[in-house]
């Protein structure tokens, strides 16, 4: 009997990217079926670092592709009642360090959607120039070139000219009660006119860079609790392309614990709920030990941890290559741009405390203009997962050694050719330029 299944896009407000599409499917159906339907509906071959997700208390899960869904939507859905819609969600499964990486234009404009997202939710308070360029980015990214303007131009003519986009969609609340609305329609469109001549793509690229600077920007978090008993889960455990960051939340703020990349990582293990990281001894670190909301939460982390690890040893060599790229067009494209809040900087200059409040009262934005071409789980008996982050200080690791009941023999969800074709062709790129002499730009 087939049962009603929605699959959708994050409710973003961002064009013609949002969709939703509702499908029918039987009652055995797996993750796979779901899947072939949304990339017909997208018309790409792959999601690549995109993935099916179901929200369970309060937590995005990636469905396992071979697994019913039934196993996700619990014993209603088992039962086929055509009552309760199920929904999936298309997000961002694994983060990458750039934009060129995801080789389907499609996907990455649902990429870029979702951290537009993410940056208007954004907490990181202590980051306020990176926000402004984000602003300019997503600007040129949907609104193209900003004008020229009049050198004699009015007030009018000028306040008319600014009044182009919202601030609250593209900078988050509390930043817009800090500053102000018209601190904001001020200053973003001098940082948007500095990008005169870019294109979308590259505009978005830049965006998709810019946004990893930030403190919650590309990371997954997990939620999780200190001590068993805790009612609240103020431990966030972060998956990022790089490796893990662990935050404690302390009156609505993120507060840095560790920040470990994959090479401080020796040991993941978890057994039911309780989840243990160990760094390797250099470090001179305890056991981190937390706890998630159940055992099926723990294996959905480490499993989304391994594939992560996983990326990163794949992408290595090609994330090295569009380095050496970019640094190359830096060399030759530099620009700078700064904001001043003229009106506060001199109530602070009036209470003689301008050294303590300088990062309070001015927002100095770096603009560099240097672009490039582009997770019901069935409660399980108490078993301990382990995963062993092993990666030496040599630019190849052939393999991640991984003890648990998930084979390391089992196919990798991005085949380490398929990055390394693209890292030889990079690599090809600059060798050409090089004996050239010509300038990559």
């Amino acid at each position: 009997m087939p049962t009603n299944c929605e699959i959708e896009t994050q409710p973003y407000c961002i064009k013609s990217w949002v969709f939703n599409l509702c499908c029918y499917f039987q009652v055995r159906a797996r993750g796979q079926e779901v899947l072939n339907r949304v990339l017909k509906q997208l018309g790409v071959s792959e999601l690549q670092v995109l993935g099916l997700a179901v929200l369970k208390d309060n937590e995005y899960l990636f469905v396992d592709l071979e697994q019913k869904l039934s196993k996700y939507f619990g014993k209603t859905w088992k039962r086929g009642s055509l009552m309760v819609p199920f929904i999936l969600f298309l997000r961002v499964h694994y983060y990458v360090e750039s934009g060129l990486l995801i080789m389907s234009s499609k996907v990455q404009q649902l990429y870029y959607a979702e951290l537009r997202q993410k940056v208007l939710l954004s907490k990181s308070r202590h980051q306020e120039a990176v926000f402004f360029q984000l602003a300019a980015s997503a600007l040129q990214a949907e609104v193209g070139d900003l004008e020229e303007r009049e050198e004699e131009e009015d007030e009018e003519e000028n306040r008319k000219h600014r009044l182009y986009f919202l601030p609250e969609d593209y900078f988050p609340s509390w930043l817009i009660k800090r500053r102000g609305r018209d601190f904001l329609l001020q200053h973003c469109p001098g940082l948007h006119a500095e990008l005169r001549g870019v294109t979308r793509g590259q505009a978005i690229l830049q965006f998709i860079k810019e946004a990893g600077y930030l403190q919650d920007g590309a990371v997954t978090f997990y939620r999780m609790r200190q001590e068993k008993k805790e009612l609240r889960s103020l431990i966030l455990l972060g998956v990022a392309s790089k490796g893990v960051h662990i935050y404690q939340e302390v009156e609505g703020k993120l507060c840095l614990l560790y920040d470990l990349t994959w090479t401080h990582v020796d040991r993941l293990t978890f057994q039911g709920s309780r989840f243990e990281i160990s760094a390797v001894g250099s470090l001179c670190l305890p056991q981190l030990v937390f706890y998630t909301a159940s055992a099926c939460h723990s294996k959905h982390i480490l499993t989304h941890l391994r594939d992560s690890h996983r990326l990163h040893i794949n992408t290595r060599a090609a994330v090295c290559c569009i380095k050496q790229l970019e640094d190359m067009q830096a060399s030759h494209l530099y620009k700078e741009a700064y904001i001043c809040d003229t009106t506060r900087l001199a109530q602070r200059l009036q209470t003689n405390s301008l050294s303590s409040s300088m990062s309070d009262c001015s927002v100095a934005i770096q603009t560099t203009t240097a672009w490039s071409k582009e997770e019901e789980c069935e409660e399980e008996q108490v078993r301990e997962f382990e995963l062993c982050v092993d990666e030496p200080e040599e630019i190849f690791v052939d393999e991640v050694l991984w003890t648990a009941e998930l084979s390391v023999d089992e196919p990798l969800i991005f085949p380490s050719f398929y990055w390394t074709a693209v890292a030889m062709e990079m690599k090809q790129v600059l060798r050409r330029r090089t004996d050239e002499g010509v300038s990559v730009d």
